[in-house]
């Protein structure tokens, strides 16, 4: 794939293609804020404290390959296949604590706010799009100062099926009334970058705690470590040089 996001040798769509862009789609854990070590701190404990593995402690690794990214449903699944009522209780209280922490120790992914700004002088549509429950999302939003940044937030759980079905992009797509080839989205999960090239749309994946070799499995357009990556400032660049955005030439 080129640096600049541009299409690459396997034919991947590159973000210039897009042009008149109309939208950009966020995540929310891992691309606009790094959670996940919250997340999986969370886990550890209350884990550990219910003998499971042992009790031994989850790895980053088995967070990675087992949580991260995945709705809670399916995380119930695999950590309490025989008592999914049990699970069920075991998240909830997972998801109040992690609300309770998360107000003191959240902070945006570098260079979101030039992203942000990018996107406003552009006049683009902007989606949250997450598998996180609808409270702890909004929680996250508000602490990061976005809540006036989203036009619509989408909640896997709220769709027929979460991430990585592509459920949760076609129904954003839908609400603000765009398009998918004027459209890309940022994710930093497997589950996630599934869902968006699912939608047939190119996603930009962030290594905020996925190794690169993980997330490329998924098909992304191209990868970035944070949103001040050069790479992506260039595919921006190249974006605005082929035609901008459909707000703009409104």
């Amino acid at each position: 794939m080129t640096a600049s996001g541009g299409r690459s040798a396997d034919g991947k769509k590159s973000l210039s293609d897009l042009a008149p862009l109309e939208a950009v789609f966020f995540d929310v854990d891992g691309t606009l804020c790094d959670s996940d070590p919250l997340h999986h701190h969370i886990f550890q404990v209350l884990l550990q404290e219910i003998g499971f593995n042992n009790g031994d402690p989850i790895t980053e690794e088995f967070f990675i390959q087992n949580i991260a990214g995945k709705h809670n449903d399916h995380i119930t699944e695999f950590l309490f296949p025989t008592d999914i009522p049990r699970g069920l209780k075991f998240i909830e209280y997972k998801e109040a604590m992690f609300q309770r922490l998360a107000s003191e120790k959240l902070e945006a992914i570098n260079g979101l706010n030039k992203v942000k700004k990018w996107t406003e002088d552009h006049g683009l549509k902007r989606a949250a799009v997450t598998n996180a429950p609808k409270p702890t999302a909004e929680l996250m939003i508000n602490k990061l100062g976005l809540s006036g940044f989203f036009d619509t937030v989408v909640i896997g759980g709220e769709c027929e099926h979460a991430k990585p079905h592509p459920d949760p992009n076609l129904k954003a797509l839908e609400v603000l009334k765009v398009s998918k080839d004027h459209t890309f989205i940022f994710e930093d999960s497997v589950s996630g970058i599934r869902a968006g090239v699912t939608a047939g749309m190119p996603v930009v994946g962030l290594t905020t705690r996925n190794p690169e070799d993980v997330l490329m499995k998924a098909n992304p357009t191209f990868i970035i470590k944070d949103h001040d990556d050069p790479k992506l400032l260039a595919a921006l660049e190249e974006l605005d040089k082929k035609g901008g955005s459909a707000g703009n030439a409104a």
